[in-house]
């Protein structure tokens, strides 16, 4: 019989039926963690087909307490927005040298913004960054002309969401080291977030499961009564 792993351990001393408060999720995790400081995550099933336009999920949040994670910014920008996107903190910033150089397959990146007159350039990359979920959209705020506010917010704690295949959106809120208070906070600006970005095409019940994880911790099912909107 092979051997359990630690986490498998734990899941099976849990009762999988069971429905936590997020605080009563973060308290146990806390119980299972790790030598390292772990990612928390939270997990969203969704009444929702993606593969119908209006049933798309998608958008940006700033969570107040951060990610604890080093966001990698590219800009495509030229001139004053170039010098701007330095100063505000920006990894890299070019324009057709930074394509050529993603081109060639450096795309070590989290964020990457333009300025709107960039969007010849960075069109070509389409190919390149869409699959990878990083090219540029005026939506999401990541085609602006205010380049030092977007990396601002990417590198203060803005994550983007967006829903997967099978209804499901996926979201890192923090690290395990963060205080309780923090870690809630993130919980309730996510969860928030997605409620209100109920697309027009989602019939019946919109947030049908919500569960939070560490990265070596259980899947903590969450009560979604507590989840305002759900």
């Amino acid at each position: 019989m092979a051997k359990q792993t630690k986490k498998q351990k734990v899941v099976a001393e849990l009762d999988s039926e069971k429905l936590y408060t997020i605080d009563e999720a973060i308290s146990t995790l806390r119980t299972h963690k790790a030598k390292f400081d772990e990612t928390v995550e939270v997990a969203m099933n969704l009444g929702v087909d993606p593969r119908h336009a209006d049933q798309m999920v998608r958008g940006m949040v700033s969570l107040p307490s951060g990610t604890g994670k080093d966001v990698k910014v590219a800009v495509f920008a030229k001139g004053d927005n170039a010098d701007k996107a330095i100063a505000a903190g920006a990894d890299k910033v070019g324009a057709e040298d930074l394509m050529e150089d993603m081109q060639a397959g450096n795309l070590d990146y989290d964020r990457v913004i333009a300025t709107p007159d960039m969007m010849g350039v960075v069109g070509r990359l389409g190919k390149v960054l869409g699959p990878k979920g990083l090219m540029p959209n005026p939506k999401l705020g990541t085609v602006t002309p205010n380049v030092e506010q977007a990396v601002k917010d990417a590198k203060g704690g803005q994550v983007e969401f967006r829903v997967e295949k099978m209804g499901i959106i996926h979201s890192g809120i923090g690290k395990l080291s963060f205080s309780d208070d923090a870690l809630k906070a993130n919980f309730e600006a996510i969860t928030q977030a997605i409620v209100k970005a109920k697309p027009s095409g989602s019939k019946g019940k919109y947030v049908r499961k919500v569960s939070v994880t560490s990265t070596m911790g259980p899947g903590l099912k969450i009560d979604i009564a507590d989840i305002e909107g759900a």
